[in-house]
């Protein structure tokens, strides 16, 4: 079958439709029509709007501006209904359609957002809520539905503080899906991006979390059960959204707003909510205004009820202004809505209380307003606004203040704010009515600088041996945070990760491609610390954005940048192409250096699947390259991947050659971490020659250099082969405990790579101490993460484990199967333990043992 993933452009996509029907037996446009029609009937879609027989000959035409993503969608499971298939074409088309990397930017969060001081009415509604959790211990569900405005999201916030309060619920997720947001460039989230935020909340590492959406809905209902957990899904698009993110969990209770009706919902209480009732309404104004004197009309407060169009929003609203004015009375307020609704013609009451609201305003408050709301961005900081406006920090953070007790702004999480949909909707309008294109322009030229100059200090904060791989950076023109230390720099980065993917998206698309690629240079090293969605996302866009402005080298950068993003995700064969592409172009434009680079990660990919003799020339090269630049770092780097691959080649003197020559230049140039790599390395050759002396003095300096970095990854691996060295001594019970501290920490840091080494090394202990069961169990699991990443070496170890597992259980039937599997893949990888295997294999034959 065609992989609509390859797509880049409307014909490939077409291209792969025609293959596709090929692939289905080539059937007649007539059948795929009616298929189409009876799956459309079916769902309920009226007569007049079923596909006619040209339009559907027209999906399969070359030259098209745009697809009927329905239509396709729709064609694509008459030829092939497999559901998994059919979501693989429906991302396709939205990434062609360039909405797919902004669906997948999406904040998350472990907790409600504020409740509403003073929340009242809605009493009848919180009811039906609570009844939902009583029905038998059933799975539950809520869908709050309303039009926009009405407070569907304050309810769903009011209610689940509630619940918390009273104990029904030990913790709460909730998400905005941006079902009906404003600004065409942040479509719905990407139910699979939500689930990979829920699961890293939930505690899964980020390298354990699966790709395939059906696997991330099944791992996060596993995660759930047996827990008590409120699931706040606000602002839902439809059923195709919420479907993988309902947690059908006993015990967990999900509540969903949405401006749609979810009457097809399974299982969910319907709950939908209007506006108030004129009497609720006056009471709302009365709580929320305080009291103000009523004037010569008695009938004041209800006439501005009237006027909001008792709209939660627009009363809320108008009470800010109410608060704002303490010498008017509500006949005043009531007189001044008539003439403005006389005057203007404005629809609604919400645009009528915003335009009041708007117009009250100081100048330079409008003006914040207007700026703010072009922030690509779900939300910000007052630097940010400060960046915007040109202003100082003090006195924008006094603005923002305002304009949250004015109910314009929202303050989410310390520090951050946000608007409501509409509000940001009418503030985007005025910024483009009443602010210059050229002054749009400069301001978020002026925030992109910010997001820049800050990221690149938040960097050289953490990573300051990086700072040559990184762009030079001026300085931001705006106030700045500090970020000095590494902490502070890395809940800088943590806090704004969502806002810099969503700048790098907008920045790409809408013609700042300098700003989007050199954001993605900046941001590499701190991506790679298990953000690999997010990471992918931005070095799509900077390559994108380096293609339009023809600069090749760029492209180069961002190709190898995300080739780093896949190998970090365990997806090695889609690294090794990037990283073959980036290659080519460095070639192509004489950077010595970027061949360099490249050439190792690319090693370092085909090394991970298996291909010892192509990772063996790359690495040669590479080093032949890093040194005629003087770049002694590149070349011990270089040269401790060469060590590692003659060492699985059995060729330990050589190994042991090029590991000491990058152990001397690691030293040289005081890379400590470099240095500990290559320790490491060594005393696995020692280990594998029986010097276990010279290996355990290497394990011990290297585990001493890990921690005093507080290297983690590098700890576990130097525990691993302390591990190793333990089994080589016949002391199993230490080796286990080694393995076992190295596993706990590669799951913390979602190192999968590390995890399969540690998991078959616990089984050989388990094994050699006399309990092959244990051993079986830990070998099975190596097994299956070694497939899923394409580590062929691991996996012939696991092979091997198992064969040795099964003969001490007395399983022959299975113990020549796994010999058989490991002696393949050892084969083909060249490596000394095919005469092992080959040994063990004869043993069976001088045993009499066959299958």
């Amino acid at each position: 079958m065609p992989d609509p993933g390859r797509a880049r452009t409307l014909d490939e996509l077409v291209a792969g439709l025609r293959s596709l029907k090929v692939w289905a037996g080539n059937p007649s446009y007539e059948w795929i029509t009616g298929q189409v029609n009876n799956a459309w009937r079916a769902a309920g879609r009226p007569t007049g709007e079923l596909a006619k027989r040209p339009t559907v000959v027209d999906c399969f035409k070359p030259g098209r501006r745009r697809l009927n993503t329905d239509l396709v969608t729709a064609v694509v499971q008459a030829l092939h209904p497999d559901e998994g298939y059919v979501h693989q074409w429906r991302q396709a088309l939205r990434v062609v359609g360039g909405e797919a990397l902004a669906a997948v930017v999406v904040q998350v969060q472990d907790r409600l957002p504020p409740d509403l001081a003073g929340f009242t009415g809605r009493t009848a509604e919180l009811d039906q809520l609570r009844r939902a959790l009583g029905r038998n211990g059933a799975v539950a569900i809520s869908a709050i539905e309303g039009m926009a405005g009405v407070g569907k999201t304050q309810l769903a916030i009011h209610a689940g503080h509630i619940l918390i309060r009273e104990r029904q619920f030990d913790r709460a997720l909730f998400v905005n899906l941006r079902g009906f947001h404003p600004d065409p460039a942040r479509p719905p989230a990407d139910p699979a991006a939500v689930l990979d935020g829920f699961l890293r909340l939930l505690g899964v590492p980020p390298q354990r979390i699966p790709h395939a959406l059906e696997a991330r809905t099944a791992a996060y209902r596993d995660r759930l059960a047996g827990t008590r957990t409120l699931i706040v899904l606000d602002n839902a698009a439809d059923l195709d959204q919420l479907r993988p993110l309902l947690a059908e969990v006993p015990g967990c209770l999900t509540v969903i707003t949405s401006r749609r009706s979810l009457s097809d919902l399974p299982s969910a209480t319907q709950l939908v909510i209007d506006v108030f009732a004129a009497d609720e309404a006056v009471r709302y104004l009365a709580h929320a205004a305080g009291q103000v004197p009523v004037g010569d009309d008695r009938t004041a407060a209800a006439r501005i009820a009237r006027r909001c169009g008792y709209l939660p929003l627009a009363l809320d609203l108008t009470a800010g202004h109410m608060r704002a004015t303490p010498d008017w009375t509500l006949t005043d307020h009531a007189d001044r809505l008539d003439e403005r609704h006389d005057q203007r013609r404005l629809e609604t009451g919400v645009e009528l209380a915003l335009d009041l609201s708007y117009h009250r305003l100081p100048a330079d408050q409008r003006q914040l307003l207007r700026l703010l709301a072009l922030h690509p961005g779900q939300d910000s900081d007052a630097y940010a606004a400060a960046a915007l406006t040109g202003a100082d920090i003090e006195v924008t953070r006094a603005h923002l203040d305002r304009l949250c007790r004015d109910h314009l702004l929202h303050q989410s999480n310390a520090g951050r704010y946000t608007f409501h949909d509409l509000v940001r909707t009418y503030a985007t309008t005025r910024a483009h009515d009443e602010v210059r294109p050229r002054d749009r322009r400069a301001a978020l030229t002026r925030l992109f600088d910010y997001y820049l100059a800050t990221a690149a200090s938040a960097m050289d904060a953490l990573h300051p041996a990086q700072v040559h791989l990184r762009p030079h950076v001026a300085p931001s023109g705006t106030c700045v945070p500090e970020l000095t230390d590494p902490d502070t720099a890395r809940i800088w980065l943590d806090t704004e990760r969502p806002a810099l993917v969503t700048v790098v998206a907008h920045a790409a698309t809408h013609d700042w491609p300098a700003h989007a690629i050199r954001l993605s240079r900046v941001l590499v090293q701190y991506f790679a610390g298990g953000h690999n969605s997010d990471a992918i996302t931005v070095h799509s866009h900077a390559r994108r954005a380096a293609s339009r402005i023809d600069d090749v080298t760029e492209q180069a950068h961002a190709l190898a940048d995300l080739g780093v993003a896949y190998l970090w995700g365990g997806q090695h064969q889609a690294a090794a192409e990037h990283f073959t592409e980036a290659l080519r172009l460095f070639e192509q434009t004489g950077d010595a250096p970027g061949q360099a680079r490249t050439r190792t990660n690319l090693g370092i990919a085909e090394q991970r699947l298996g291909r010892y003799r192509e990772a063996a020339a790359h690495f040669a090269q590479g080093e032949i390259l890093h040194r005629r630049a003087g770049n002694k770092v590149g070349q011990a780097r270089t040269l401790t991947n060469l060590g590692d691959i003659e060492q699985k080649a059995g060729r330990y003197g050589e190994a042991a050659t090029h590991l000491r020559q990058a152990l001397a230049l690691f030293r040289e140039t005081g890379d400590r971490a470099g240095e500990a790599v290559s320790l490491v390395n060594l005393a696995e050759v020692d280990t594998r020659l029986g010097r276990h002396g010279a290996a355990a003095e290497s394990l011990a300096q290297a585990l001493v250099l890990f921690r005093h970095a507080g290297h983690r990854n590098g700890e576990a691996w130097t525990l691993d082969g302390l591990g190793t060295l333990h089994a080589a001594r016949g002391e199993p019970a230490k080796a286990a405990e080694y393995h076992q501290q190295a596993l706990t920490i590669l799951r913390t840091t979602g190192d999968r790579h590390g995890e399969a080494y540690a998991l078959n090394g616990i089984g050989e202990a388990a094994l050699a101490a006399g309990h092959p069961a244990d051993a079986h169990r830990h070998h099975t699991a190596a097994q299956r993460i070694a497939a899923e990443i394409g580590a062929r070496d691991q996996q012939a170890r696991a092979h091997t484990g198992l064969a040795n597992a099964h003969r001490a259980l007395g399983h022959l039937d299975e113990v020549r199967a796994h010999y058989h599997h490991a002696l393949a893949i050892f084969t083909d990888l060249g490596t000394p333990e095919v005469d092992q295997i080959r040994a063990c294999l004869a043993a069976l034959d001088n045993a009499g043992i066959h299958t």
